[in-house]
């Protein structure tokens, strides 16, 4: 069964943080709001965390693409190739922000995204998510929480959200309806950027 953790979205608690970072230590799965959607999200270095959550998404983990939650871009060189100056002033102009963007992996990734050319790389403009990294030491792997409904297609009520994975997770943080727009996907491979899925953020 699920705890629900009721934790404000602007002034997170120290205290409450702490207790998610610890859940995340112990390979927990967690549900926590972002700038966007309600996400699912576990730590990155524990394949069975890891495992559990591409289960519940109902695919193989060798075929997950799960995002990568940063607080900020100190991260960046542990996920990916090295980026020019065009592409790390791009980074800095839209991070913390709405967006997720496709990054060339290095060779240094976490067990659980071995073999992946690709990474997405976040930045939540939101403060829970990027305490609950700062906390960890480092980045949490992240899903976006869809919904069945075939109009709302992310689920926004937390509520709603700890009923449906109750049994699922180990720990819902409730922070207030979250949006309904998932974050914009932007390929940054090539060194130019290219939309991959219009969202929340404005390019």
């Amino acid at each position: 069964m699920a705890k629900i953790l009721r934790i404000h979205p602007d002034n997170p608690q120290d205290n409450v943080i702490n207790e998610v970072v610890t859940v995340l230590k112990n390979g927990g799965l967690i549900i926590y709001p972002s700038d966007t959607v309600y996400a699912l999200g576990c730590n990155i270095f524990d394949i069975r965390a890891m495992e559990k959550l591409a289960q519940l998404k109902k695919i193989k983990l060798e075929k997950a693409h799960f995002s990568i939650i940063c607080n900020d871009l100190s991260h960046l060189s542990n996920f990916t190739k090295p980026i020019d100056t065009a592409v790390f002033r791009f980074l800095k102009s839209k991070i913390p922000g709405p967006f997720t963007f496709i990054l060339e992996a290095n060779k240094s990734l976490p067990l659980a995204y071995k073999g992946n050319k690709t990474v997405g790389i976040r930045v939540p403009d939101h403060a829970i998510p990027q305490l609950i990294v700062e906390k960890l030491g480092h980045p949490i792997a992240s899903t976006s929480i869809k919904d069945d409904d075939e109009v709302l297609e992310y689920s926004t009520d937390p509520e709603l959200i700890a009923e449906k994975y109750d049994s699922f997770v180990d720990l819902v943080i409730d922070s207030g309806y979250g949006d309904n727009m998932a974050s914009t996907v932007v390929d940054l491979t090539s060194g130019e950027p290219e939309l991959i899925r219009q969202g929340k953020g404005e390019l």
